[in-house]
């Protein structure tokens, strides 16, 4: 299972390119609504687009995803890395070797926060690079640095750079033939 995170202020795009092109490939994927404890599953993003999430983040404490993805967009960032139950989540994820750990626009600064992304290659919006903590970042102006996969690591620079980060996520979950095949489907550059 892929777990991606909806937190209030979320960047619409960021999070649903990832899960309609994960679906597409054949993975089982779930947005959990986090800081949702005891109420509705509707999660606002940023440009006050209401979505539903499959469940609330508290959910999924003792899962084990095979990808944990964070969508940026603020303050969705923001209430990621205040979030006790991201917290929880990303420390197994993280002590975990097969579990991808994703993250795009200003959501790397969760990761970099956390100590996570020390000497592996990472991008970022314009402006989160001081937040992560020990990485090598590549900029966000760099051809390559719109979406970075370093081992089981994958962040991609922002909103216009989803489909690429999305495609990322399926070549690293599924294998390059299945995110060209995909790639090609959807008509992507």
């Amino acid at each position: 299972m892929v777990l991606v995170f909806l937190a209030e202020g979320f960047e619409e795009i960021e999070a649903l390119t990832p899960v309609d092109l994960l679906r597409r490939a054949g993975l089982d994927v779930k947005t959990a609504a986090v800081g949702h404890s005891g109420g509705s599953l509707t999660v606002t993003g940023s440009h006050g687009i209401p979505v539903t999430a499959d469940a609330r983040a508290e959910d999924f404490i003792g899962a084990s995803p095979e990808a944990v993805i964070l969508p940026g967009g603020m303050p969705g960032a923001k209430n990621l890395d205040a979030d006790g139950t991201v917290d929880a989540i990303l420390k197994k994820a993280a002590a975990d070797p097969d579990c991808v750990i994703a993250a795009i626009c200003a959501a790397p600064m969760v990761l970099g926060g956390r100590g996570l992304l020390r000497g592996i290659r990472a991008t970022c919006f314009p402006g989160f690079e001081g937040e992560l903590d020990g990485a090598l970042v590549v900029g966000a102006d760099n051809p390559d640095g719109r979406a970075v996969t370093d081992g089981r690591f994958v962040t991609g620079c922002g909103m216009g750079a989803a489909m690429e980060f999305a495609l990322a996520l399926v070549k690293k979950l599924k294998g390059e033939d299945a995110a060209e095949k995909l790639r090609t489907a959807v008509l992507a550059k």
